[in-house]
């Protein structure tokens, strides 16, 4: 396996099992190794017999040496590890109650996190202005909620392992669309963005 200097600068910063000290405690090839060995393992759920799944984990671990195939972010930052989430993309549902959108805060937390990446669909929040039964007030409508979830994901920074990364959508049918079309393209109440995906809405 060659890789370039650049390529070994990012294993190192960002894929590499680090210790308490931030000093990384598997080389490149070990990396591919855990990789290897925990996806082939899955195998043995499906009945293979041992031979069956370090062939399989040899034919991974080839793939990727010889730069073949390479698996998404999260499962080079996790797998074998602690977190165990091999998945890149999530969509979380979003109620309307406060305890439906921060339930949805809460999981889109524990998941970028450890890597990944979030969407939603903010179609069932109630329009800015209407009345809120449970306590007569009004509502603050959508936009106050993306910004929410916005300072959320800006906070994580994904563990430090990337910059969060979330979509959100809206019906063209829902009252505030255009308010959020506004905000997404970058008008006055802008949402702050958050590392290689903005969030936005439209």
């Amino acid at each position: 396996m060659e890789l370039n200097e650049n390529a070994k600068i990012l294993l190192k910063e960002r894929y590499l099992k680090k210790n308490e000290a931030g000093e990384p405690q598997e080389t490149p090839e070990d990396l591919f190794r855990r990789v290897a060995n925990n996806i082939a393992s899955a195998d043995k759920g499906y009945g293979a017999k041992t031979k069956e799944v370090k062939t399989t984990e040899k034919e991974f671990y080839e793939a990727m040496t010889e730069l073949k195939f390479l698996p998404n972010s999260p499962t080079l930052f996790n797998a074998g590890r602690e977190y165990q989430q091999l998945s890149a993309c999530f969509v979380l549902p979003v109620g309307d109650s406060m305890k439906e959108i921060f339930q949805a805060i809460y999981e889109m937390a524990m998941i970028q996190r450890s890597g990944g990446g979030t969407g939603f669909a903010f179609s069932r929040l109630r329009p800015k202005g209407d009345i809120v039964s449970s306590s007569m007030g009004k509502s603050s409508g959508p936009i106050s909620f993306l910004h929410a979830f916005d300072a959320a994901t800006e906070t994580i920074k994904q563990g430090g392992m990337r910059r969060g990364a979330n979509m959100g959508i809206m019906s063209i049918s829902h009252p505030d669309i255009e308010e959020v079309v506004v905000c997404s393209r970058g008008g006055s109440r802008n949402l702050r963005g958050s590392g290689g995906g903005r969030s936005s809405g439209g």
